[in-house]
């Protein structure tokens, strides 16, 4: 199973203080981990060609979310099958804060989210969502533990 696709982040805002060596290093070691599960049988995740992941502001991904979503307003991720991801760096430190968390621990979940979602998994039953998230928080927490913890920003 060929896991060396090839994966980028970019930090594409100011707004939230970040480590994206960190982030970057979680999503390449959590990228094997989501390429052996499938939401579908299919695996689809293997042939996509490069995972090219930003992180943006509330504004940019609002705008992101009604260009090809037609859905007003910021959301935490989008995840286009070709592989792009866009996720906001400013939704992550607000639900960071509710949940008691760091934002690069809460960048990470959406992370493992886009990644299931480029391998078959969706999120749009409850029954499907339920499924879904019992994946994702289970590879999410692997994953945090298998690292050492981001630093303190």
């Amino acid at each position: 199973m060929p896991t060396e696709i090839p994966l980028t982040l970019h930090n594409r805002q100011r707004a939230v203080p970040l480590d994206t060596r960190w982030l970057r290093s979680y999503a390449r070691h959590i990228l094997p981990e989501c390429l052996a599960e499938s939401g579908d049988g299919r695996f689809a995740l293997r042939d996509v060609g490069e995972i090219a992941i930003a992180i943006v502001s509330d504004r940019a991904i609002a705008a992101v979310h009604q260009r090809f979503m037609q859905m007003p307003g910021a959301t935490d991720v989008i995840t286009f099958e070709h592989g792009d991801v866009v996720v906001s760096a400013e939704t992550a430190r607000a639900r960071a804060a509710e949940l008691g968390h760091g934002v690069e621990s809460e960048l990470a979940l959406y992370i493992v989210h886009a990644l299931l979602h480029l391998n078959g998994f969706d999120d749009t039953s409850p029954r499907a969502a339920a499924r879904m998230r019992r994946v994702q928080d289970r590879l999410w927490r692997e994953g945090l533990t298998q690292l050492p913890p981001p630093p303190e920003i």
